[in-house]
C-alpha cells in the first residue's frame, strides 16, 4: 500500500518548484492533492495535469495566501471537493533580500505577509477540519537561514524562524487530537531561482556543504513524504535540517 493511499494534501505555492515537488511526489504514494498558486497560469496547470496522469484526483486554486479572508474561502471549497483535508503543507513564500540599513518597511511587510502571515491564515483555516478528524500533519517549509540567521536576509530569516516556532507552538496545542506539526529547513537546493546565481557564488557555497552539492527539490519532497505519513506518527514539533550537512 502506498504511504499517503486515501489521503489529501493541500499544499500552498505549488505550482513550481519545491512545492511542485512536493505535489508530485506525494501524488506518486497515492495522495489526492489539492494546491494554491497566486495566479493558476499555464505552469500550474501543467502541474495539475502531471499530478492527474499518477492517476489522483487534483485541483488548483488560484489564492493570495497573505489574505485572510480569501484563505478561508479556499480551504472551505477544498474540503467541498475533496471532502477531507488530512496533511498541510506551508509551502508559499517570495523573497525581497537587501541589507537591514536599506530595506524598506515594504519589503519587511510583504515577506512576512507572504511566509508567516499566510501559515498563519492557513493552519487557522484547516484546524477545525482535523480537529474534527483528530487528525492531521501540519508541515512549515522554513529554511536553514530561519535556524542560523543569513546577512542580507533579516525579513526572510526571521519569516522562516517564525514558521519553526509556530509549528512547534500548534504541535504543543493540538498534539492531543491527534494532529502533528513540523517543520523542513532546506539549505542550499538547485532551483529556477538558484540556477540564476553565478557559477563562482554556486561553486563558492557548495564548498562549505560536506556532501559537496546542492539538493534537489525531490530530497525536501522525501522528507515532507516522511512527515506527511504515518512513518512519523510520533514525530510532532521538530524541524529537520536538509542541508547536506551544512550546519550541524
Amino acid at each position: 500500500m502506498k504511504l499517503l493511499e486515501g489521503k489529501t494534501a493541500l499544499i500552498t505555492g505549488a505550482a513550481r518548484g519545491i512545492g511542485k515537488a512536493i505535489a508530485l511526489k506525494f501524488a506518486e504514494e497515492g495522495a489526492n492533492i489539492a494546491f494554491t498558486d497566486l495566479v493558476i497560469d499555464e505552469n500550474g496547470e501543467k502541474t495539475r495535469e502531471e499530478i492527474e496522469a499518477l492517476g489522483v484526483k487534483c485541483k488548483a486554486y488560484a489564492s493570495n495566501a497573505a489574505d485572510y479572508a480569501d484563505t478561508e474561502k479556499v480551504v472551505n471549497q477544498v474540503k467541498e471537493d475533496f471532502g477531507s483535508i488530512d496533511i498541510l503543507v506551508n509551502n508559499a513564500g517570495i523573497t525581497k533580500d537587501g541589507l537591514m540599513m536599506r530595506m524598506t518597511e515594504a519589503q519587511w511587510d510583504a515577506v512576512i505577509a507572504v511566509n508567516l502571515k499566510s501559515a498563519f491564515n492557513f493552519i487557522h483555516a484547516v484546524l477545525p477540519i482535523m480537529m474534527r478528524q483528530r487528525s492531521g500533519s501540519i508541515i512549515n517549509m522554513a529554511s536553514v537561514v530561519g535556524v542560523h540567521g543569513n546577512a542580507g536576509q533579516a525579513n526572510y530569516a526571521a519569516s522562516k524562524a517564525g514558521l519553526i516556532a509556530l509549528a512547534k507552538s500548534i504541535a504543543q496545542e493540538v498534539g492531543s487530537r491527534g494532529i502533528r506539526a513540523n517543520a523542513i529547513a532546506p539549505g542550499f537546493i538547485e532551483t529556477a531561482m538558484t540556477a540564476a546565481l553565478p557559477d563562482s557564488v554556486r561553486e563558492e557555497w557548495c564548498k562549505k556543504i560536506p556532501l559537496r552539492r546542492g539538493g534537489k527539490p525531490e530530497d525536501i519532497a522525501n522528507v515532507a513524504t516522511f512527515l506527511a505519513s504515518d512513518l512519523s506518527s510520533y514525530v510532532s514539533g521538530q524541524v529537520i535540517q536538509v542541508d547536506g550537512g551544512m550546519n550541524m
